[in-house]
């Protein structure tokens, strides 16, 4: 058996796999059949949708929802109040339930800054980062510097999280990259 913190005021329906060392804090809800993986941490408010995918180390900070059709890669930020979508065009009346709904992947190591929007049937790269307040309309590269709204790339960030300079090394860390189909990797 796991074992988890779960506060008091937080309700985990029957169903829901969490994994060791995972925190969830006051007045969260993590719904049938969500998989969250080791050591992740739910803040204040935080609701995870039926069937969503989290994996290991991820962060979700307050006032987020998760819902079905967004996956979470291993150790992804999500910022205070940051929005996930999963329906392009929605009616109160129309329902489409789950067919309808479009899948959104957050790659490994991505942050999504606070009150950042994600669009469904979008995918954001590894190591990608969202800056506060913006709207992603678009697939989001590997590394790539999002800003904006709609989100524009206005640069490159390091795996460390720094912005990357003209010639993609890395001041902090010293990592190099290179442009590559899906957005940058790293020079080994």
């Amino acid at each position: 058996m796991s074992e988890y913190f779960v506060h008091p005021t937080s309700v985990v329906d029957e169903g829901a796999v969490i994994g060791d060392g995972t925190k969830i804090w006051h007045f969260s809800h993590i719904q049938t059949g969500a998989k969250i993986g080791k050591n992740c941490s739910f803040g204040q408010n935080v609701n995870v949708s039926n069937n969503v995918k989290i994996g290991d180390g991820v962060k979700v900070q307050n006032n987020v929802s998760i819902y079905e059709g967004v996956e979470l890669r291993d150790y992804v930020f999500c910022g205070p109040s940051c929005v996930f979508t999963n329906d392009l065009t929605p009616r109160a009346k129309y329902p489409k339930g789950r067919a309808g709904y479009k899948k959104t992947v957050v790659g490994e190591g991505a942050s999504i800054g606070a009150n950042a929007t994600v669009v469904c049937g979008h995918n954001i790269g590894k190591w990608a980062m969202i800056a506060a307040g913006a709207v992603v309309t678009s697939n989001v590269p590997d590394h790539a510097l999002m800003m904006g709204v709609p989100a524009r790339l206005r640069g490159w960030v390091c795996e460390c999280g720094a912005i990357l300079s003209d010639d993609l090394t890395c001041d902090k860390c010293g990592r190099t990259y290179h442009e590559s189909d899906s957005g940058l990797k790293e020079v080994k």
